[in-house]
């Protein structure tokens, strides 16, 4: 095999032609079977094969510099540069990351993994080397579905200020992780109907030089064109026409399903495990498509993610005009839904966690300072999501919650859930954002009679002495074991608390507790600077109340062991319970 010997990209300029073709079949085979093994991106690093190889045949990595937008297709590349062996031996699997991270390679220059930040830092890194007079060439590598986020146009703009060498590599699927939405689309359409030639042009729109590569997964077209643009005296695109998925059939053909994908079965495409049944995406999904067919003003929007709430492309196609895409462009899709709102519709964007981080200004000023009646779900907010440290989705609740307006939800369980979505879609006073619970799905059946329209009213689920526990969200129910451990350890019979509300504290209920409770303990799945436990902490700051927060430290964790980072932050029943009794 060819890749066994490649050690670097000095190893990959060896080669003729015809082995780097040989090349690129090996490393996809070695890519096929890991997936089916480990999981994760399929699509993005089956398509970029060709490019990858010819980007590491012309260019001088890591004197030249390669920027990998979302870095989600890096596994070629890493595989090229020093780490095959993550790729070829089960055993060394995890050895690296899904993404780019200078920590593995000097081959790396960022860890990257939200989307549409490539053009920017490639700008800045140019910038870099200009000001320090030296030389080199630095590559930004981007998807066409990156292009509608905001920064990749803002960076595409800066870049012909640089009058500098800056290569952008667009690497057009004609696919984001669903189907591209935008007007932008169109031109790049035209353009790879017109093998580039069409007079309208965006890139050279935006004063930049243009070359088309209509094969993109052929490696002599690519080293042809890479050759021709390294070491150019001014920012150019190269725009590449490859395929989605190329060499798994069902990955070219289901391109969506095959964007990302758990192991599987290479003969049937079959995922090996079946999670089946019930969750919270696909309850999302059927809940809004009910409303959406009793209510034409209902109207569920996403930011390219639109699986995050169940809707599969049939379930689009079925909501019509009332599910909107807006592409990869989450600042839009909130500043859109505070207009649907504005004008009477009723709009509810669901979105990631980690991704919502990405829209603070438009949450603060076009949604909250207009107090418009948008709602938003906030999925994989929790430490039982995503772990990549580009992904975490722990950091919502300092940065919701603290934004004046905003009613921010916490669900324990389905019914909950179903109940806060019916009032949140039916009032008109609020901007209301719901935190979708993380972990184990949970349904108890129980009617939810609750008027969430009396903001910050907490509810006592049971009602007992010296210890009270306030358990939010998806953490409630670690509450409720707290309280049975506490009971066996001590006899204390600690008083629950279900507080549904982030934004807000539930002062009355708070004040009573003082006259029968000694300790007060606050659990969150989140970072606690900022965080929901510190609002009670600071109420109980002038009295005698010990309180005690528990939820996640401040800090950057990847590619985590749950298990490992409750024991570290005290979130197991057992460290709760002695917490407790060294507080009593």
């Amino acid at each position: 095999m060819y890749i066994e010997k490649i050690n670097g990209p000095e190893d990959v300029k060896k080669l003729s032609n015809n082995e780097l073709t040989s090349l690129a079949a090996e490393m996809r085979q070695v890519l096929l079977k890991r997936a089916s093994i480990h999981g994760g991106h399929f699509g993005p690093n089956f398509g970029m094969v060709e490019a990858t190889i010819a980007l590491h045949y012309v260019f001088e990595s890591p004197k030249d510099k390669f920027v990998f937008d979302v870095s989600h297709q890096t596994y070629p590349h890493k595989m090229l540069t020093g780490r095959k062996d993550a790729y070829l031996y089960e055993e060394h699997y995890n050895d690296v990351s899904g993404y780019s991270n200078p920590e593995e390679s000097d081959h790396d220059h960022f860890v990257i993994g939200h989307t549409s930040t490539s053009i920017s830092l490639a700008c800045g890194l140019a910038k870099g080397r200009d000001v320090r007079g030296e030389s080199g060439n630095v590559i930004a590598i981007i998807g066409d579905g990156s292009l509608s986020g905001g920064e990749a146009l803002e960076g595409l703009d800066f870049a012909s200020e640089l009058q500098s060498n800056l290569i952008i590599v667009v690497n057009d699927n004609d696919m984001s992780i669903a189907e591209n939405h935008g007007g932008l689309y169109q031109n790049l359409k035209l353009l790879r109907e017109t093998n580039g030639q069409a007079e309208c042009n965006l890139f050279k729109a935006m004063g930049l030089d243009y070359v088309y590569v209509h094969e993109g997964n052929d490696i002599p077209a690519l080293i042809k064109a890479f050759e021709g643009v390294k070491d150019s005296v001014k920012p150019v695109v190269v725009h590449i026409r490859t395929l989605k998925g190329k060499g798994y059939k069902l990955a070219e053909t289901h391109k969506e399903e095959w964007h990302w994908h758990l192991p599987f079965d290479i003969e049937t495409g079959e995922v090996i495990a079946d999670f089946g049944g019930e969750d919270y995406s696909s309850v999302t999904c059927d809940y809004l498509m009910k409303k959406m067919k009793e209510d034409p003003s209902v109207v569920t929007i996403t930011s390219a993610t639109p699986t995050v709430m169940g809707f599969t492309e049939d379930k689009r196609k079925e909501a019509g005009r009332q599910f909107v895409d807006v592409g990869i462009a989450e600042e839009t899709a909130v500043a859109l839904a505070s207009g649907i709102a504005k004008s009477g519709g009723k709009p509810v964007y669901g979105v990631y966690s980690t991704f919502i981080q990405r829209t603070y200004d438009q949450l603060a000023q076009d949604l909250c300072v207009n107090g418009n009646p948008a709602t938003i779900l906030t999925f994989s907010a929790s430490i039982y999501g995503m772990n990549d440290v580009t992904h975490l989705g722990i950091y919502d609740i300092p940065m919701m919650a603290n934004i004046p307006g905003l009613v921010y939800l916490a669900p324990t369980t389905k019914e909950e859930y179903l109940a806060m979505l019916d009032w949140s879609i039916a009032q008109t006073e609020h901007p209301v954002a719901i935190r979708v619970p993380g972990g184990a799905f949970v349904s108890d059946g129980k009617a939810v009679t609750k008027d969430f329209s009396k903001l910050n009213k907490y509810e006592i689920t049971k009602q007992g002495s010296k210890v009270a526990i306030i358990g939010l969200g998806s953490f409630y129910g670690l509450g409720v074991e707290a309280a049975e451990a506490l009971k066996e350890s001590t006899g204390i019979e600690a008083t629950i608390i279900n507080p549904y509300y982030i934004t807000g504290l539930d002062e009355a209920m708070l004040e009573d507790l003082k006259a029968n409770h000694d300790v007060v303990i606050t659990l969150e799945d989140g970072i606690l600077d900022g965080g929901f436990g510190e609002k009670i902490t600071r109420f109980y700051g002038a009295s005698d109340m010990k309180v005690l927060n528990f939820g996640i430290k401040k800090e950057f964790l990847d590619r985590y062991d749950v298990n490992d980072v409750l024991k570290d932050n005290h979130l197991t029943v057992e460290q709760i319970v002695d917490d407790v009794k060294k507080c009593l």
